[in-house]
């Protein structure tokens, strides 16, 4: 009887076993679609970006992942991030609001190579030649002043003007390690010469110039009194109007050959997963669209396709500086190291 037993007891756990492989199958629930998903690290202002990129997963069905920087460490926090995650990206996409340091992320290999027929054509002064960074909607640099304390025919026109002795104590600008601040001290050293800019810079200095937080916080000293004038962009000057502040620009000419713009930028990052979603990001912040909606936003960005011109009239940018923007980062660390060993 118990070698019956025996034989019997694992006979039974093979026809059961053999049942539930049959059975559980017709349980199982249909499988779930994949989650499609980008991870964004975006350095434009949170306000601006985020309804953006509630439009794109409206149209898309995929979710944006976004990591967003500081006013205060704007788009370097971000940037060496990157580098930090280099073996193992976390991001799939970066969209800057600046082009000097996606320049040098490019250079280090950081990445990826993105063409498509939407590309081809691009500009050629706001295209990378190996396809691995493409720029839009621009800003520009300008000198923001008070308006109940500067008239505006006395308001300064351009560089040069700032350096006159009776703007001595009243002017104000942003930390140049951060942010555009340091692209444009940059441009000073790659449109005049290294000499001439270091002088710049030490003229800045005997004016008792002062290094404050960011645009945004020079900006605001300037609305409050604080300061009479300050380097910032553009949208911080509009989104100052837009408050109500006594603030009106003057666009910061260099020398009468133009005033530095500054687009945007959108990239993949090499080694980031979800491609093909990643890609479908990427030519939403190429399209006609996310141009329209920059220049409609509280930023106000010229869009740089020429159709969109008739509806960008009142935020046309005058004069273009005429600047190789790879030369402007190749002096972007010299630059912002020079200009923080003259101004502190």
């Amino acid at each position: 009887m118990r070698r019956i037993k025996t034989i019997v007891f694992p006979c039974l756990v093979v026809i059961i076993m053999a049942c539930l492989f049959f059975y559980l199958p017709s349980c199982r629930k249909s499988p779930q679609p994949s989650y499609r998903k980008v991870v964004l690290y975006c350095s434009v202002d949170q306000e601006i970006a985020e309804p953006i990129i509630a439009e794109f997963e409206k149209q898309t069905g995929i979710d944006i992942l976004p990591r967003f920087d500081t006013e205060a460490s704007k788009t370097v926090g971000l940037v060496q991030r990157i580098r930090a995650e280099a073996a193992s990206p976390v991001a799939d996409v970066f969209w800057s609001n600046e082009i000097f340091h996606t320049i040098r992320l490019a250079r280090e290999s950081l990445l990826a190579c993105y063409k498509s027929e939407t590309t081809k054509d691009w500009p050629e002064q706001y295209a990378d030649t190996k396809g691995r960074w493409y720029g839009f909607a621009l800003r520009a640099r300008v000198i923001a002043y008070n308006t109940t304390r500067i008239a505006a025919d006395d308001a300064p026109k351009c560089l040069e003007d700032v350096l006159d002795s009776k703007w001595k104590g009243r002017v104000v600008m942003a930390e140049p390690e951060f942010g555009t601040t340091g692209g444009d001290v940059a441009s000073w050293f790659a449109h005049y010469d290294s000499d001439q800019a270091k002088r710049i810079l030490e003229e800045l200095k005997a004016n008792e110039i002062r290094l404050v937080a960011g645009n945004s916080t020079a900006v605001r000293m300037v609305a409050t009194g604080q300061a009479d004038v300050c380097f910032t962009d553009t949208d911080d000057v509009y989104a100052a109007q837009r408050n109500g502040w006594p603030v009106e620009m003057n666009y910061l000419d260099q020398g009468g050959d133009g005033v530095l713009t500054i687009p945007n930028t959108a990239a993949l990052i090499r080694g980031g997963g979800n491609s093909k979603e990643a890609g479908q990001l990427m030519e939403f912040l190429l399209s006609e669209q996310l141009e329209k909606m920059l220049l409609s936003s509280d930023s106000h960005n010229c869009p740089i396709r020429e159709s969109l011109a008739e509806e960008s009239v009142r935020y046309v940018i005058p004069k273009h500086l005429s600047l190789d923007y790879e030369k402007i980062a190749d002096n972007l660390s010299a630059a912002i190291r020079t200009a923080m060993e003259v101004l502190r």
